[in-house]
This record gives C-alpha cells, structure tokens and sequence, in this order.
C-alpha cells in the first residue's frame, strides 16, 4: 500500500459483535482456503456466548479486517496431555471452555491477506497479553501450525524442523511470528489438525506466561467455592410508613447476615403492603404510587448490603421509567454496587390491574460467589431465558415470585426445578405468605420457599437443598457446593449441556446479546 492508502485507514481495536460475522466469514474463506473455509455462524455466535471478552478483533473503516479468537481452559489439563484442536473447539460447540479457567487458550489468529504488513497479528497478541494480565490469568497457550514444515517433512523431523526455526535456520510464516512474540514451545502435538497437510498435520503447543499472575485464593477475594445463601419466606403484613417496611426488611438481613451468609433474596413485590396507603379504587394508579418508594428503597438496600456485608436481591418492586411501569429486582452488592434485572413476560392479570410491561434486557450478574441469573417468578416459565444464562456461566439462579393459591405456585415451582437439572445449576426460589386484606388484588399469599439441585447422586436424592414450611414466614440458610457442579457438568450420569444437539436446535436471543454486569 502507498502513503496514501494508508492515511486512509482507521483502525479500532474492539471486542467482536455477532454482527461481525460476515467479515469475518469473508476472511477466513480466504486465508483457509483448502482447509475448510470459515466456521459456520452458530459456531461463531457460540464463541461469543461462551466467553465475548476473548473474541477480540481489528476494525478498518467499519470492517473487520483481522480477529483472535479464545476460550478459557486450566493450564494443567492441556499442558500435560495431548490433544487436538477438534478436542478444544468440539465441533464449534466449544465443551472445552471454562468459565473458570486459569489460561486462555487461542482457537485461532486470522489477518485479511490485504491488510498483511501492517503488522495487525502483534497488536492481536499484545491485546491478548493485556487481556490476560487484565483476567489474572496463568498463561496463553495455543496449538500453533507448523505450515512450513511440508517442504522439508519427507527429509526431517518435525523436531529438528522446530529446532532449525527456533536457530533462525528456517524461516516458518507461523512459528516464527510466534517465536518473536515471547511465546515458547513446550511440545509438538501429533494429527493436530488433519486436514491441514501443510503443516503435515502436526502442530506445536505455544505458551507465554504472565508474569503478574497471582495465584487465586479461596481465603481472601474471589469465588468462593462453598457460599451460603439465605431465602426470606416474607410475611405480608401492614406497614404504616416506609420506615415501618425497612425496618422488617433489616431485620431478616440482620439475621441471615449473622450465620455469615453470602447472599439473601427477598421476593416478588415484597413492599406491595404499602399500596394500602394509596387508591385502591385504581390500582394502576395506586401501583405509580408506589414506585416513588423505589429509589429510596434501593438506596436502603445497598446500605445495608455494605454494612452487614452481604450480597442482598431485593426481590422486585415497581419503577417508573418514561412513564411505563416495570417490574424491577435489583441485585446490591456488598462491595457497594448495584445492578438491575426488569421482569420480561408479564401475566395478563399484572398488565390488566395494574398496566405493567415488560423490560427488554436479560443481565448476567458477576458477583463474589459466581456467575447468578436473576428471573422474576413468571420469567422461570420460559426455559430459554436460563439456557441464555447458564451458557454464560450461570451457577446460581434466584427467582423472587408471587403467588396467590397453590396451583399458581406449582407452576413456578415445577419450573424451578426444571430450570435446575436441565441447565445443571442452583435455582433459589423465594415468596409471600399471607394476607393484605385492604389492598386490591393481593388479598392472599401461598408460598413455599426453597433451594433446588441438579439430580444426580453426588446431590440430595430428591434434588431439594432446602424448603421452607408452606405458608409460614421463615427464613433458609444453604451451603452451596459450587465445585460440584463442575464436577457433574464433566462427569455425571446424565450431561444435559454437553447432550445438547446443536446441529438441531438453539437458542437465539434477538436484541442484543445476554449483558454481563
């Protein structure tokens, strides 16, 4: 390219976007040309689902124009066994990902052939370095190809061949950019790739090591692997004033936060008894009412996430955002930060008494005990929601619900439980009890709380952690063995993750994608 040419350019390097993908398709069709062409967009789409912040890619004038791709792997597994790439990327499926990996592993590096000679592959591993120390993670490896070894296999080894690369002897358009980049070899991978006979089929495993990784500690900061959660089985009961209602609130955080709990979730609508307070000959107009408490109460929240040192779902409430009224629970972190989950699907009843709609964003929450979905009572009937979620590594699920009679809350419960053992997750479920005699359609309460597993031995036999007793106010305490999901997901007696026929049927979110928070 001229001068010219290139002041032309303006290139932005960002993470890569499902909307990508016909660059990207264009691409890889030319540089793998022979070998397959590019990966199908579910493939791709899967990428992204699984791990987006490794999806890292170069834009030119609003076109990609070259992509690293990764997923996370423990460094140990693939260091001390042979494997080839169709044991890392399984069939696009990506089995091999990790949420809690401690290395990231490279699927793949790929430059538009125009764009070779702007040195665009060392910015793609610079960013993957920054990327790696930014994660705190152990290394990068990769299973790099060997493409100019098929010239010289018939008469070498692939051992002396790497060695007469390493020596500058043979110059290696692959090993050799990876060589100058810090990465060092640490074995040759036999039948790597098959179809890449360029490489004679071998490929060399690459690493470089983060020399700011700092081993991760279960004492101190980080995942815990055993947290224990605490569900509010909530009275419904008259409050004369909003003190009145923080009050109660404070007293089961109080409580639940005194056996050292991690997480509490209160229920649906938990601050519905001081709608008594407005008109009940308009409960529409009574429930706008009640979302000006709604801001208050999260403040309230969040300080006492802070000062009794735990993760609180407030269960939800109504706000009032350009004048549409929504559902919202929020999640108040103990370190001081919040987020937000908007109830998706509304029931007719909630639409028709008191004008409700639905949000549009499902979040994924980040917290100090993992990844955690949050599905307000009618969302846990629509399964797609928490397939959504678990691919991007939900363990533990929370669903504050309301319900008045026992059928109703069959459906939630039934749901639940079908939520735990088809995405192998925890499903906590929390809600009312009681009566609001005086307030327009919240007359009575049926509920009967509680914790689900997965089913499979190494859980209880009825796949029920905890449940509280029907129609009672109480509280749950539950330790959860997060260790042992992993465990399941790899080596239980069913696998209903790595079961799935992806060939025949997904899940398509149509907004944007899932949002981590």
């Amino acid at each position: 390219m001229n001068e010219t040419e290139q002041s032309e350019h303006k290139l932005i390097l960002r993470g890569l976007r499902r909307s990508d993908y016909p660059d990207i398709k264009t691409i890889m069709d030319r540089v793998y040309k022979g070998m397959g062409g590019a990966w199908t967009q579910n493939e791709y789409e899967t990428l992204i689902q699984k791990f987006a912040e490794g999806q890292i890619c170069i834009e030119d004038n609003g076109h990609v124009v070259a992509a690293a791709l990764a997923i996370l792997v423990n460094a140990e597994e693939f260091e001390n066994q042979r494997h080839t790439y169709d044991d890392v990327v399984s069939g696009g499926e990506m089995s091999g990902h990790d949420p809690e990996g401690n290395a990231l592993y490279g699927v793949d590096v790929f430059v538009d052939p125009n764009y070779r000679g702007l040195r665009l592959g060392r910015r793609l591993y610079d960013a993957r370095k920054q990327l790696c120390e930014t994660l705190n993670l152990k290394s990068i490896i990769f299973g790099g190809r060997i493409p100019g070894y098929g010239k010289y296999s018939k008469n070498m080894k692939p051992a002396v061949y790497i060695q007469k690369v390493k020596d500058n002897e043979i110059y290696d358009p692959v090993l050799s950019f990876q060589l100058s980049n810090d990465f060092h070899i640490k074995k040759i991978l036999r039948n790597y790739i098959p179809e890449d006979t360029h490489s004679d089929s071998y490929g060399v495993l690459m690493e470089w090591n983060n020399i700011y990784y700092e081993k991760r500690q279960k004492l101190f900061g980080g995942r815990k692997s055993y947290p224990r959660i605490g569900v509010v089985q909530w009275q419904m009961r008259v409050f004369n004033t909003l003190d009145d209602f923080l009050h109660q609130v404070e007293f089961f955080v109080d409580a639940v936060a005194g056996y050292n709990s991690d997480l509490v979730l209160f229920p649906e609508l938990l601050n519905a008894p001081l709608l008594k307070n407005f008109n009940q000959e308009n409960p529409a107009e009574a429930m706008r009412s009640l979302a000006e408490y709604t801001s208050e109460i999260r403040t309230a929240f969040v300080n006492m996430a802070i000062t009794y040192n735990i993760n609180i779902v407030t269960g939800s409430m109504p706000e009032l955002k350009d004048d549409t009224l929504y559902n919202v629970a929020f999640l108040c972190r103990r370190d001081g930060t919040w987020d937000a989950q908007y109830k998706l699907h509304i029931t007719p009843d909630e639409s028709q008494y008191w004008g409700l709609k639905g949000g549009n964003q499902l979040e994924i929450f980040n917290t100090d005990i993992g990844k955690i979905g949050i599905l307000i009572c009618y969302d846990v009937e629509f399964p797609e929601l928490s397939r959504n979620l678990v691919d991007k590594g939900m363990t533990l699920l929370l669903v504050p619900f309301l319900t008045d009679t026992k059928n109703a809350y069959l459906r939630v419960r039934r749901c639940a439980q079908a939520r735990a053992i088809e995405n192998e997750c925890y499903v906590a479920i929390s809600g009312s009890v009681g009566n609001l005699p005086k307030v327009e359609n919240m007359d009575i309460q049926y509920s009967q709380s509680a914790v689900f597993t997965p089913s499979d031995f190494a859980f209880p036999h009825d796949a029920i952690a905890a449940e509280a007793t029907p129609n009672t106010e109480m509280t749950l305490m539950v330790d959860l063995d997060l260790d042992l999901l992993k465990e399941l997901r790899q080596q239980g007696s069913v696998r209903n993750l790595e079961s799935r026929r992806k060939e025949l049927y997904e899940v398509v979110w149509k907004t944007d994608d899932v949002q981590e928070r």
